[in-house]
């Protein structure tokens, strides 16, 4: 093309410059979570980029839930989970083990989708962007692709020709010299966002394939742990009525209690299997309290060094040495941290965790299950006992699969989260409708910031209890 201009890309590209120039209409087959409708400049002004974002997870969080429910685990696979689970020799450190085991598995998958979905947003907040610049730009485009058109089918004449078109090839080229690096520049940007755009779908594309193939592999792991959890209760029935009566008391508790201080405090006072837990963790520390420094050096060392016993009755390490080593109950994105405004003119004191539907909430450490049930606005709970005094809260679940005064071990299934969020008083004024996990750590009956215990977490602040 005369004059070096760049030249527009062809098809697809061709496309989106009439769309560009051109009222706006169907955008074609791009996947639905990168393909949303441009927003007006007044409201891209008031837009926060992080609400945003988080706006745009939500909805292909959305999207690939009604993918999920179409996908079915095939007869084939269930029928290969469920020898693989009578392969096991029945045992509850075998199960156990392997629990621990699929959920480590099922929470890697649920990272890899939680990543995922985050990337696949980025990709759309970043196409919308592009789109709403076509639109702000329409009347520079059209003017730009229209004298692109007319100088296509019309060159400018050369300047050696015939004496009579000498003056017209002469004011020509000086009307050229100051219209056509402005026209270049336009051209240039338009062909960098029209390819920009061709990248995202692909981009968009092969993130979508990958989220749905890991879908598929969660779907079958969940089945793997739904068929682990009921053989590992039908070995635990023969204290179903003892767990039934406890249950029913500690309901009971849970109605007379008026702050989560006072139901640990009863639960441990008046709960048989609890109070047991609580003078077994009691036990534990006196017992570090009364060894030497070298003999403390010494058991760290070789708890180091070994893999700690799946058939243990008390924490493997203390607690309070847990500092930036223990992993998240479940997956998802952080939306508050401990200190943040809670929506009520207070501040939060616990963490709350955005997570994807049905994802696994796991003990992030060895515990003691204190409670597990329904506590007035915390709706579903589990509070667990550490050990060193540290208690930890986690509410926010659908449904509970571990039983009180239960010890469980680091990286066991404890829950799983449900559709949406559930509305409590630990999720006020969050801005999104996925399911979120509120944790929250106590010492010694009062709220404490838990992210100096959480891998790449920092120091945190104690605070007093309401």
């Amino acid at each position: 093309m005369a004059c070096g201009l760049t030249t527009i890309p062809s098809s697809i590209e061709a496309q989106e410059a009439r769309t560009a120039a051109e009222p706006e209409t169907s955008t074609g087959s791009v996947p639905p979570s990168v393909d949303t409708a441009i927003q007006t400049p007044s409201e891209a002004a008031t837009t926060d980029a992080t609400l945003e974002l988080r706006a745009k997870r939500d909805q292909v969080s959305g999207e690939l839930q009604e993918i999920a429910r179409t996908m079915q685990v095939s007869g084939e696979k269930a029928a290969e989970l469920e020898k693989s689970i009578e392969a096991l020799s029945k045992t509850t450190d075998s199960l156990k083990t392997a629990l621990i085991d699929s959920a480590k598995r099922r929470k890697d998958i649920e990272k890899q989708i939680s990543e995922g979905e985050k990337r696949l947003a980025s990709i759309g907040v970043r196409e919308d962007a592009i789109r709403k610049s076509f639109r702000e730009r329409r009347s520079v485009l059209a003017e730009v692709l229209a004298a692109l058109q007319r100088m296509g089918r019309n060159p400018p004449p050369a300047l050696l020709v015939s004496p009579e078109d000498a003056l017209g090839s002469v004011r020509t080229a000086i009307l050229l010299g100051a219209v056509v690096p402005g026209i270049r520049h336009e051209t240039e940007k338009l062909a960098d966002d029209l390819k920009e755009l061709i990248v995202l779908r692909d981009s968009g594309k092969q993130e979508m394939d990958g989220l749905v193939t890991a879908m598929a592999s969660r779907q079958e792991e969940e089945r793997r742990m739904d068929l682990l959890i009921a053989e590992n209760d039908r070995l635990a029935r023969t204290n179903s009525l003892q767990l039934q009566a406890e249950r029913k008391q500690s309901e009971a508790l849970a109605e007379r209690a008026s702050t989560m201080e006072a139901l640990i405090r009863s639960l441990e006072n008046e709960i048989t299997s609890v109070r047991q837990a609580a003078e077994l963790a009691k036990a534990e520390e006196a017992k570090r309290d009364q060894m030497s420094e070298e003999q403390k050096a010494r058991t760290r060392e070789i708890a180091r060094s070994e893999l700690p016993d799946k058939n243990r009755i008390a924490p493997a390490y203390p607690f309070s040495e847990l500092k930036q080593k223990l992993e998240l109950p479940v997956a998802g994105e952080t939306l508050r941290q401990f200190g943040d405004p809670d929506g009520t003119g207070h501040q939060a004191q616990g963490v709350v965790i955005a997570s994807q539907p049905g994802s696994l909430v796991t003990a992030p450490a060895d515990a003691w299950v204190v409670f597990a049930g329904n506590f007035r606005s915390y709706g579903q709970m589990i509070i667990l006992n550490t050990g060193d005094g540290y208690h930890m809260v986690l509410s926010g679940m659908d449904r509970i699969s571990t039983s009180q005064g239960k010890f469980v071990l680091s990286g066991e299934p404890l829950a799983t989260m449900g559709e949406k969020r559930v509305a409590s008083a630990t999720g006020l004024a969050l801005e999104t409708d996925r399911p979120t996990l509120y944790i929250e750590l106590r010492k010694d009956g009062k709220p404490v910031d838990s992210r100096p215990w959480w891998v790449g977490g920092d120091s945190g602040k104690a605070q007093n209890d309401s």
